[in-house]
């Protein structure tokens, strides 16, 4: 397994994520959540963090907060060990309670804090057993779900002085009435088709647009330290709209034609986007409103006439020699 990159400096937001080790539950009761919350209190007050949100679930947890003090890897250490021990005691166990270390994404809080917070509180609804269950329903079960900072939310009274309000509700005019109003209607229109933001993280370990992803790279990345999967993807990325003016450039054509067309042109920027833009397959599709086989059926056709149309590759290859002397 590569080693995530750890990216850490003064007011960074992140979203951290951590399972259950071989996807076991970390907690068997409302105890161990209460336990949990209160170890939690204790390492936020302890680091000086701010917490935005948080969701607990059965066997693993999300967190989205910031580090004032540029200290994530010093708190989530003391965090995580506190919590450990008090369950090892209690259940009478040793040895790793958690599968590996914590996932930590680092966030552009202009852009992105606001939608994290949704994709954390939307959790409770995301497992299997609610596929199927109507919309009104799953609307009753997240807003009584108690083990999330989501009551607080919408709700005054059930809130808690560790965590911070106040920034993602900028985003809906203030932390008031209508705010509160805003943020729950703005939630419910995620309820239908989830909302999913793996897809836009960068090298697996950031999450902003293209001017933050620029600013993190310059600042914190080494361009020459391949070691890392994870900075080498990174250093490679390109935003979608320099792909497409690139692409639309060489062949000549705009992205509205490309967009309707079903040939080549069309497997070529879905490729590029693959390799340049770090879009996965699904991604793509929707961008193109097409379904994940289509876009991997159409890759695996250019990849085969690039092996026997020599015009094809050579304008394959001068769009990549453009692509690949970009920097971001």
């Amino acid at each position: 397994m590569t080693r995530q990159l750890r990216i850490q400096y003064e007011s960074a937001v992140y979203h951290i994520s951590c399972r259950g080790n071989e996807r076991r539950n970390i907690f068997k009761n409302n105890k161990d959540k209460k336990v949990f919350l209160k170890r939690l209190a204790e390492s936020i007050e302890i680091y000086n963090i701010i917490l935005y949100c948080y969701v607990l679930m059965n066997n693993h947890f999300h967190l989205l907060l910031e580090t004032p003090l540029a200290n994530l890897s010093e708190f989530m250490r003391r965090f995580n060990i506190t919590y450990t021990s008090y369950y090892n005691r209690r259940y009478k166990r040793v040895g790793n309670l958690y599968q590996g270390r914590y996932k930590g994404i680092l966030v552009d809080r202009d852009n992105y804090l606001y939608i994290l917070s949704k994709y954390i509180h939307l959790n409770p609804i995301k497992i299997k057993r609610f596929d199927n269950v109507p919309l009104k329903e799953r609307e009753k079960y997240l807003k009584e779900y108690k083990w999330s900072s989501l009551p607080g939310y919408l709700n005054k009274e059930k809130r808690a002085e560790y965590i911070n309000y106040r920034m993602v509700f900028e985003k809906y005019g203030g932390d008031n009435r209508k705010g509160r109003k805003l943020y729950w209607e703005d939630l419910k229109g995620d309820i239908p088709k989830g909302l999913n933001v793996r897809e836009k993280i960068v090298g697996g370990s950031i999450l902003g647009n293209t001017e933050f992803i620029k600013k993190i790279k310059d600042k914190f990345l080494d361009k020459d330290s391949k070691e890392m999967p994870s900075i080498k993807r990174i250093v490679q990325y390109i935003s979608k709209d320099k792909i497409i003016e690139v692409v639309c450039k060489n062949i000549g054509v705009d992205i509205d034609e490309i967009k309707v067309a079903k040939g080549i042109s069309r497997q070529i920027l879905m490729e590029f986007l693959y390799q340049y833009g770090e879009m996965k397959g699904v991604e793509i599709g929707k961008f193109f409103g097409l379904d994940y086989s289509t876009v991997s059926l159409g890759r695996k056709r250019l990849k085969e006439r690039l092996g026997k149309d020599k015009n094809l590759k050579v304008l394959f290859d001068k769009i990549k020699k453009e692509l690949s002397i970009i920097k971001i």
